[in-house]
């Protein structure tokens, strides 16, 4: 009997029959890997990163590098590869392979890596993103932000301190991330239990947090800001003790609504009932909840949305700022410079991915992502320098599509190796501005 090739049409159009193979000379659909080493051979983020990892094996049979390992596992985030068993897939990349000098290290080595770490590994990273990013400090930086915020994973399997949260009603890991409010920096990402409030530990991380700043720059202005999560007593009494400024959003109560009673009666009144959009920034009012330490200014934003009522507090120890100032210019750009930057690490860089037993290994892992978004934000440097401003205005996804997500072969001789990239690649000209900086 003949025998029967496989069928490999996928459709047809004006008599013309599309078929498919994959005999092609070998090209990688990851050329923008290039983009991300030349980061890392100027920066050296992964090599500092990984020199503080510990080492166990018999160095008489190592094959991969600590270092190897984590510019492996970073790199391919960046290339969308969330899981360790992608690798699997991608050892016959010939780009990739090129980039590592090697063949990948396989899913159980990188599993096994992930796995070393304990609870004083674990701390001594985190001393390395704080000092990190202390010594990263210009010189003559006379004011920081400092962000902190929190998020939820969920989780699905058996991991250690996944519990459940009655706020947020699922079992999960509370992520605790603080970053630079100016320049999207993470200053710290810490991984907590499910069953954590918001502020749980943030005080006495914030602690060592500034005072290793200051002990930098004694006379640098640091200003703090969170949203309601973060209100509390010890909160407010650490930036008093260290003459920091804040802006930190607060629960309402009842004591707070007698403040706003006749503005809110006013505006319902004037512009509610006639469905009018209207917003005003109404305070100072000194206010002490009963554990603090003293009084504090609080404002409140009293709000018609056309449909209802918005009422929000905040407090703020700013006294060269109006409210308006206060909330508009200051505040709410948390926003944008936290809660967004923590939506390019949770979903992006794949943070929500923490599914090893081990709780020190998902706090790895969370760190991992963390690193992924930094080298991302070297990219986003990189293209502030350029004049391309709609690539100004890319998040981690976007730079991931439109510059890294290329096809690519390679070209290899004695002392050159040639990446050609497509003739019809759309952003050759911004790719080639980055890679010649």
């Amino acid at each position: 009997m003949p025998k029967i090739k496989p069928k490999n049409t996928a459709f047809y159009s004006k008599n013309k029959a599309y078929n498919f193979d994959f005999t092609a000379e070998q090209i990688s659909s990851d050329g923008g890997v290039l983009l991300s080493e030349k980061i890392e051979k100027k920066q050296r983020i992964l090599h500092s990163f990984s020199e503080l990892l510990p080492d166990f094996r018999d160095p008489e049979k190592i094959t991969y590098s600590r270092y190897d390992q984590i510019k492996q596992r970073i790199f391919l985030l960046m290339q969308g590869y969330e899981d360790c068993n992608d690798q699997e897939k991608l050892k016959f990349d010939p780009l990739i392979q090129e980039v590592h000098g090697n063949e990948l290290c396989s899913q159980p080595t990188m599993c096994r890596m992930e796995n070393s770490l304990q609870k004083k590994d674990i701390f001594s990273l985190c001393n390395w993103f704080v000092d990190r990013y202390v010594t990263n400090l210009p010189s003559t930086k006379k004011r920081i932000v400092i962000d902190i915020d929190s998020t939820d994973d969920p989780t699905h399997g058996q991991q250690q301190l996944s519990l459940f949260n009655g706020f947020y009603y699922q079992w999960m890991y509370n992520e605790l991330i603080i970053n630079d409010g100016e320049t999207g920096e993470v200053i710290l990402p810490v991984l907590r239990p499910g069953n954590s409030h918001s502020a749980r530990w943030a005080v006495a991380i914030l602690k060592r947090i500034i005072e290793k700043i200051r002990y930098q720059f004694p006379e640098i202005e640091i200003c703090i800001r969170g949203d309601s999560g973060f209100s509390s007593s010890g909160m407010y009494e650490l930036c008093n003790k260290y003459n920091a400024k804040f802006g930190i959003g607060i629960a309402r109560n009842s004591i707070l609504e007698k403040f706003t009673l006749d503005k809110e009666e006013e505006i319902r009144s004037l512009y509610l009932e006639k469905k009018i959009k209207h917003k005003e920034i109404i305070g100072p009012f000194m206010y002490k909840a009963q554990s603090w330490e003293q009084e504090e200014p609080v404002y409140a934003k009293v709000e018609s949305t056309g449909k209802g009522m918005n009422i929000r507090y905040f407090v703020s120890n700013i006294k060269e700022l109006t409210g308006n100032e206060i909330y508009w210019d200051f505040y709410v750009k948390r926003g944008e410079t936290s809660e967004n930057r923590i939506k390019e690490i949770k979903n992006m860089c794949f943070s929500d991915r923490l599914s090893c037993h081990s709780f020190w290994a998902n706090f790895f892992r969370f760190m991992l992502s963390c690193l992924c978004y930094e080298m991302f934000r070297q990219i986003k440097i990189l293209i502030s320098f350029t004049k391309n401003n709609e690539a100004k205005r890319w998040q981690v996804n976007n730079i991931r599509l439109y510059l890294l997500k290329i096809g690519a072969t390679i070209k290899n001789r004695v002392r050159t190796a040639t990446i050609k990239f497509s003739k019809a690649f759309v952003h050759q000209n911004l790719l080639t501005e980055l890679l010649l900086i």
